[in-house]
């Protein structure tokens, strides 16, 4: 029974580990889209105080029209630039948080079963039938679980693909109306 417990007991820290690595994962995520948020919002606000003193130095209308319109082009790009980035980032954290977690899965699953398994053949005599129910349970338990998994992972899946659809389309819509321009 001792031999159960500290198999547990290891599961549990390779679990708590795991996690860590995890939030780490996700953390470096956070901190690449915190830099690009603050790199392009400093950008912007130089770009705006430099673009608001040439409007203001203008001449003309014609000239006031001019700076406006030539502004509208690089605005679009860059926006369109800072959203590949953007997909970029939650693309490759989120490919590497999935890969995490599903190796982290089947290990635990394992780990977990080698547990059952060793309380089974420990169980006392008499209870081969709620040692039976009790694996039923836990085998159902884990095709729930691999289910609820893949249809996570689809949902990641789509949703990706939706953002990357978004994307292009908006890089198709800065490029007609940079060219019209």
């Amino acid at each position: 029974m001792n031999n159960t417990a500290e198999q547990f007991i290891a599961t549990s820290k390779a679990n708590a580990q795991a996690l860590e690595g995890l939030a780490s994962q996700a953390h470096a995520s956070i901190e690449k889209l915190v830099e690009l948020n603050v790199t392009a919002s400093k950008a912007l606000l130089g770009e705006s105080f430099s673009h608001v003193q040439a409007v203001l130095g203008a001449k003309d209308a014609q000239e006031f029209l001019a700076l406006q319109s030539g502004a509208l082009k690089p605005l679009a790009e860059k926006s369109v630039a800072y959203f590949q980035h953007v997909q970029t980032i939650l693309a490759a954290g989120g490919a590497e948080f999935a890969k995490a977690v599903e190796a982290k899965t089947v290990e635990a699953q394992k780990a977990f079963n080698g547990v059952v398994e060793n309380l089974a053949k420990n169980a006392p005599a008499g209870t081969e039938s709620a040692v039976a129910a009790f694996k039923s349970a836990l085998t159902a338990g884990q095709s729930a679980v691999e289910s609820a998994q893949a249809s996570a992972k689809k949902a990641v899946e789509a949703a990706q693909s939706q953002f990357t659809a978004v994307t292009t389309q908006a890089v198709d819509a800065v490029k007609k109306a940079t060219q019209a321009a």
